[in-house]
């Protein structure tokens, strides 16, 4: 079965400014290496050599770096600059970009892990899912809640402002944070309206009751989310 990638880097980077005063938050740099490109060596090591990129924020500047650094790979450009239209309404915005893929690589730019994609999508085919998340246990203020002994997505809860919401019924809840990389059957696309904005949280919730959305525990993997300034920072200044 054919698989793509996507790559979100169409955000702002409002919380990684002053870094993102003069390019995208995809083309800033850890050790001389951008996030764009960190990510894409990522997916193709992993045997994916169909890549789609969306592009809002300094457009041009992506449109520049994937024209002038070759990867080993045909990267494709999903032009978001008009209206930016998050996470879901991206992927169905992408959908003729991805009329060859079986299942579909979600990965957003701003994610630095070793996780093993390759194990996360044998999971994924395996199990025959809708999509299969890559979740952990960690600190956050926003958890996806499974249903621990089948690890199926059951409900989200904010714990901030005590918004909670169920659904599908669970034995026993296990909250994780999501990582921001995930596995769709292609097939998803029909379930996302056009031309809206959409992330794909409260479409996953959506669809959890009919659908398999399965969770993907790595635990032992290194993982960080540097989408934040001190982030990168602490990051800048490590060896």
């Amino acid at each position: 079965m054919a698989t793509s990638a996507m790559i979100f880097a169409a955000g702002l980077g409002t919380r990684l400014y002053p870094l993102t005063q003069d390019r995208p938050k995809a083309l800033v740099e850890i050790h001389g290496v951008t996030l764009l490109e960190t990510v894409i060596r990522k997916v193709i090591a992993a045997g994916i050599n169909d890549i789609v990129v969306n592009v809002h924020h300094f457009s041009d500047l992506m449109k520049d770096f994937i024209a002038t650094h070759p990867f080993d790979a045909q990267i494709r450009i999903s032009d978001e600059t008009d209206f930016l239209l998050d996470t879901a309404g991206g992927l169905k915005f992408a959908e003729p970009l991805l009329q060859n893929a079986d299942n579909i690589l979600l990965h957003n730019v701003d994610i630095l892990s070793n996780i093993n994609l390759n194990k996360l999508i044998d999971c994924h085919l395996k199990n025959n899912a809708l999509a299969t998340l890559a979740v952990r246990q960690r600190e956050t203020s926003r958890y996806l809640i499974f249903d621990k002994p089948t690890m199926r997505l059951g409900g989200w809860q904010n714990v901030k402002t005590n918004e909670k919401k169920v659904a599908r019924p669970m034995t026993e809840e296990l909250p994780l944070g999501f990582s921001g990389i995930h596995v769709v059957r292609r097939d998803i696309l029909d379930h996302i309206p056009a031309n809206q904005k959409l992330s794909m949280t409260p479409l996953y919730l959506d669809l959890a009751d009919k659908y398999l959305i399965q969770g993907y525990l790595h635990q032992e993997d290194e993982w960080m989310d540097v989408g934040k300034y001190d982030d990168v920072v602490k990051l800048m200044s490590e060896k």
